[in-house]
């Protein structure tokens, strides 16, 4: 039986963690040293995660199946990416990565709907690293920011941003508090020109409605929530995405829908056909960018008749 995501804990200490932001001060190569073993010792130890990472991994490559050592290798990669990444969240919000390291049109985009006051929810996905979008929030002292997350299983993390930088992050709202009377806040920061944030690919709590989509040849659950959500504040509906390339990072910032019109008739059609293009398009970026999916848990359905699992 495959356990929820929200169900898989942090692994390490927040000293740990203190420590290797500490060592970055004094450049890539200290912290890149240290970051293998720190890293091999986290592939080793979560099971889970490393038979996530080769399941998606042969997904993307089934000829990785028969060739094991070169799919750990891989693997192995994968969770260097996101080790990397975790120290580059640390680095946005202390204000490292400056506008010059930011390319895509996302970031003019980004521009031109704050200063208009084009509010709306705004979908992500854990692919990439978003916090650099969020750094850019100093350079927007009118941006009004609500992230809708899960945060119990990362607060060590969270912690370690506020410790390491000395600045808070923006207003969070817990996925599983969201009732009527949070639901009315949000409508209105976005008509007041705020944005919301949702991540639109990790299944809910608490038994929330999903649907089974085709992604990269397999049936994955999507949580309906983000679209129902959009469908229900009636505004903009955006697209941010962000990927390291190379020393910078990419940013895509999009509008891609306004549900401002959209009738009661219309919203389960509506929905069904949102869901789908957000799944293509992930597919697509996955695609582009492998070693950048931070979703360490069995994210596809359980086929009880196969047997995906690649060699450990």
């Amino acid at each position: 039986m495959n356990r929820h995501w929200a169900a898989i804990g942090e692994r390490g200490t927040l000293s740990g963690m203190l420590f290797m932001v500490w060592l970055r001060r004094f450049g890539d190569w200290p912290f890149q040293l240290l970051l293998w073993p720190v890293i091999l010792w986290y592939y080793l130890s979560h099971r889970t995660a490393r038979r996530a990472s080769q399941d998606y991994l042969t997904r993307l490559d089934p000829a990785l199946e028969r060739q094991p050592l070169r799919l750990r290798a891989r693997s192995f990669r994968h969770f260097l990416c996101f080790g990397r990444s975790l120290m580059d969240k640390v680095a946005a919000w202390n204000g490292e990565y400056p506008p010059s390291r930011l390319s895509g049109d996302g970031v003019q985009h980004f521009a031109q709907a704050v200063d208009g006051g084009h509010g709306g929810l705004i979908l992500v996905a854990h692919h990439g690293n978003l916090d650099i979008v969020n750094a850019l929030s100093e350079r927007h002292p009118s941006l009004d920011l609500t992230v809708i997350m899960h945060t119990r299983n990362a607060r060590k993390f969270n912690e370690l941003l506020e410790r390491a930088t000395g600045r808070r992050r923006p207003e969070i709202l817990e996925v599983s508090e969201i009732s009527p009377s949070s639901a009315q806040r949000l409508d209105a920061r976005i008509r007041a020109g705020g944005f919301v944030v949702i991540a639109a690919d990790r299944i809910p709590l608490r038994q929330g409605r999903t649907r089974a989509l085709e992604f990269l040849g397999a049936p994955a659950p999507f949580p309906e929530g983000p679209f129902l959500l959009a469908s229900l504040l009636r505004c903009r509906l955006y697209r941010l995405a962000c990927v390291r390339d190379g020393d910078g990072f990419v940013v895509d910032f999009d509008l891609i829908d306004d549900t401002s019109r959209l009738g009661r008739r219309g919203r389960s059609a509506w929905i069904a056909e949102a869901m789908q293009r957000h799944c293509a398009d992930l597919a697509w970026r996955v695609q582009r960018h492998p070693l950048q999916w931070f979703n360490f848990f069995p994210f596809w359905i359980a086929d009880e008749t196969t047997d995906h699992d690649p060699p450990r």
